[in-house]
């Protein structure tokens, strides 16, 4: 029951960012860079303003906690903090890349990888055991995987740089469970804002002057970055980062949904197999939570 609150936090947060693309596809026409560095300006004011405005205390007690810390540990803090913000900033840029000079489906099929290298970066860095079940559902995430990349060896190699970003953040701020996490966001897009700020003069384009640009790129701040990523980060206080890098999974079966039922794309049925194990794999993870409560009937 105490961990339930956490694994609900890591499925909304997926859950959301299943249907990013809704909000996405009405600015589709403008560069995707130029969406990035909006996403996090925008993102980096809006949570300032929430946590200096009505979050103070937090922040003053998060800012006395620190400083009464062990000079190592300080350290520690830094460096999980830092780092993070540029694993987060160089998957979002990656993802861009791979989208614009790759291929989508090499962006999408990122999110197929990245929860098999949570899984691994955090049994081989974080020393997270795992049990027969969970082993065996990141087998069948593997063999799905294999089956999506039938003829597109070279979208896995692409793939797999956008899924390790992630996974390896993810694996990091597993470790990183001490700041207010709302607070540590905030930093980590900080952080990543004021690395993109020299670059924005050179390598952004005209200033928007569309207002559905602006309203699109609220809910994109607020509901696909803010709110998932927190939901992220604190479920990463109560479940462990395979659990959560899992998860995952419900991303890219809520946009596979999407593209059968919203967008009428075409699948086949090597693609409908594949995403059909996904959901097995997930259910077969994650079998202790789910079943718990039918176990304790049947001992009853």
């Amino acid at each position: 029951m105490k961990t339930t609150k956490y694994y609900l936090a890591a499925f909304v947060a997926f859950l959301i960012w299943g249907f990013f693309s809704l909000g996405l596809k009405p600015i589709h026409h403008y560069p995707s860079l130029d969406i990035l560095f909006y996403r996090v300006f925008l993102g980096v004011i809006l949570m300032t303003v929430v946590n200096v405005v009505f979050r103070g205390n937090v922040v003053k007690q998060n800012w006395s906690d620190f400083k009464n810390m062990l000079p190592n540990h300080k350290r520690q803090i830094l460096f999980l903090t830092f780092g993070g913000s540029i694993l987060l900033m160089a998957n979002w840029f990656f993802f861009i890349f791979v989208m614009n000079h790759v291929s989508v489906k090499a962006a999408s099929f990122a999110y197929m990888v990245c929860p098999i290298l949570t899984t691994v970066f955090a049994y081989f860095i974080l020393k997270e055991k795992l049990s027969k079940w969970q082993w065996t559902a990141v087998g069948i995430s593997v063999f799905s995987c294999v089956l999506l990349s039938y003829n597109h060896f070279m979208d896995i190699f692409f793939s797999l740089i956008v899924a390790a970003t992630y996974a390896l953040y993810l694996v990091s701020q597993r470790k990183n469970s001490e700041i207010d996490k709302f607070l540590l966001l905030n930093i980590q897009l900080l952080v990543a804002g004021s690395i993109m700020l020299p670059f924005y003069p050179k390598y952004s384009g005209a200033l928007p002057t569309e207002g559905l640009f602006y309203i699109c790129l609220l809910i994109i701040v607020v509901l696909f970055t803010i709110i998932p990523l927190f939901l992220n980060l604190y479920a990463l206080k109560g479940v462990s980062s395979a659990t959560v890098g899992i998860m995952i999974y419900i991303n890219p079966i809520i946009n596979f949904l999407l593209a059968i039922f919203y967008f009428k794309e075409q699948v086949s049925l090597l693609q409908l197999t594949a995403y059909f194990l996904i959901l097995v794999s997930i259910v077969v993870f994650n079998e202790k939570l789910l079943f718990k409560r039918n176990k304790k009937h049947l001992e009853i």
